[in-house]
């Protein structure tokens, strides 16, 4: 039956798309994100439906689309750079098969981030992709939420629509993607049209929010933990009673505390010593084994360059007995080909310096050019445009929640975090459309006081 839904559900999705080409690009990012190809075991397992999706969603593009007024911008441009980087670092890869396979998926990604900005020329359109991004996060986390509910989860254990340990279906991935969903869907409660925000759209929005939060919990990854602290911290700053929100914060955090798996808060507290978690030692390792292999290979190694790694450390475990009793346990502990757990020396490692730069000059560039979108229209907006600040503001913390996530998970090319780059692309490239067809609604002039 599951298989019989997704299957009609995604040619229902591409059929309405011969009428209205946009919602192609809907179909793709829906595809992209749930991957219902994973979810079913029959027909669509059997066709390149992502491939089908994206070829109709250009070709609806360049038939169907207006496409005057377009403009490359600077974002655009570092993202065709970092293209054509990988695709030159691919065919001189240490591991030439491995790194095709990758290189597979990632220039999908990059191309359809490029591609978005293209496409988002009305309001409309940028809120329907932003509805489209956090729903089909929501069909993954909602279900999610439900077993850890009723299971509490755990470290690897937590099931979501399928058993595949990859893409979304990762835990540290879900969580820090679940965080950059959080504030999107917060946007659309309060300043969506498509779903008119009254209290049922806001009651599913907190729903999804809530989902997203039990994510950290049901997969027990502590990256997640950490972007949602750095989300509730961002969040202070756009809200208006801040000492409520404080107040909210302490309190569900002293309410929940109590209520967690015993797992979750033992896991949560190796944050405090490295040294005591596996894990997290073989993270530092094979960052110091990246540095080391950058100096000799200041161009990378290619994707999957990490299989070559060879990385040995010591860890420390203390039973107390006592205040002033410990029993020091050490265990040296030696392993080969591990990966690297953080977008940034997995860029380092891959592409080498000039793809590191490229990447974060493509991110820091979104940070700032939100920073600008926000401030230009939070006080006093033009009529009509008193949504764009808050969903730049939502755009920019979902960005740097991706930013912190990626530290301690590799997720320099998840395809949904390109979306979020082509998504602020196109809003950007949307005021500047309607700046330059009408600049005058767009300058805050003073009343000139009547003369006598």
């Amino acid at each position: 039956m599951l298989d019989l839904f997704f299957t009609a559900f995604c040619l229902a999705f591409l059929g309405a798309g011969l009428k209205r080409p946009f919602l192609f690009v809907m179909a793709y990012a829906y595809i992209d994100i749930v991957a219902p190809q994973k979810v079913s075991w029959g027909f669509l397992t059997h066709i390149p439906i992502s491939l089908i999706a994206f070829s109709c969603a250009l070709l609806g593009w360049i038939v169907a689309e207006d496409k005057n007024g377009i403009r490359i911008s600077p974002r655009q441009f570092v993202l065709l750079l970092l293209l054509v980087y990988c695709g030159l670092t691919t065919r001189t890869a240490d591991f030439p098969v491995e790194a095709a396979a990758k290189w597979d998926w990632v220039w999908k990604a990059l191309i359809f981030a490029l591609f978005l900005p293209l496409t988002l020329r009305t309001r409309l359109r940028i809120e329907a992709l932003t509805l489209t991004m956090v729903l089909s996060v929501g069909v993954i986390v909602i279900g999610g939420g439900i077993k850890t509910l009723s299971s509490g989860g755990g470290y690897g254990e937590l099931r979501l629509l399928v058993n595949d340990n990859t893409g979304l279906y990762e835990g540290s991935i879900i969580s820090t993607v679940a965080m950059c969903v959080i504030p999107l869907a917060l946007w659309l409660a309060n300043h969506g049209t498509i779903f008119k925000p009254d209290w049922k759209a806001k009651l599913f929005a907190a729903g999804i929010c809530f989902s997203c939060l039990l994510m950290p919990v049901g997969t027990q990854a502590r990256t997640g933990l950490i972007c949602a602290a750095v989300l509730a911290v961002m969040m202070l700053r756009s809200t208006r009673r801040r000492m409520l929100y404080i107040s909210i914060i302490c309190a569900g955090a002293l309410i929940a505390v109590p209520l967690l798996p015993s797992s979750f808060t033992e896991r949560m507290g190796t944050i405090k010593n490295h040294q005591a978690d596996q894990s997290a030692s073989t993270r530092v390792a094979v960052w110091k084994w990246t540095i080391e292999f950058a100096k000799t290979h200041p161009f990378g190694g290619g994707f999957d360059a990490f299989r070559q790694n060879s990385v040995s450390y010591d860890t420390v475990k203390a039973d107390y007995a006592g205040a002033n009793n410990a029993a020091i346990e050490t265990d040296h502990i030696e392993e080969k080909g591990r990966a690297y757990h953080s977008a940034y020396f997995e860029m380092l490692g891959e592409q080498g310096y000039p793809g590191l730069a490229l990447w974060l000059l493509l991110h820091l560039m979104g940070v700032f050019q939100m920073e600008l979108i926000r401030r230009r229209y939070r006080k006093d907006p033009p009529e009509g445009f008193a949504w764009v600040s808050p969903l730049a503001d939502a755009l920019q913390q979902a960005q740097i929640c991706y930013l912190v996530g990626s530290t301690f998970v590799g997720i320099a090319f998840q395809p949904f975090c390109y979306m979020l780059v082509g998504l602020q692309c196109g809003l950007s490239a949307y005021i500047g459309r309607v700046r330059r067809a009408a600049p005058v609604p767009f300058v805050q002039r003073r009343a000139v006081p009547a003369q006598a």
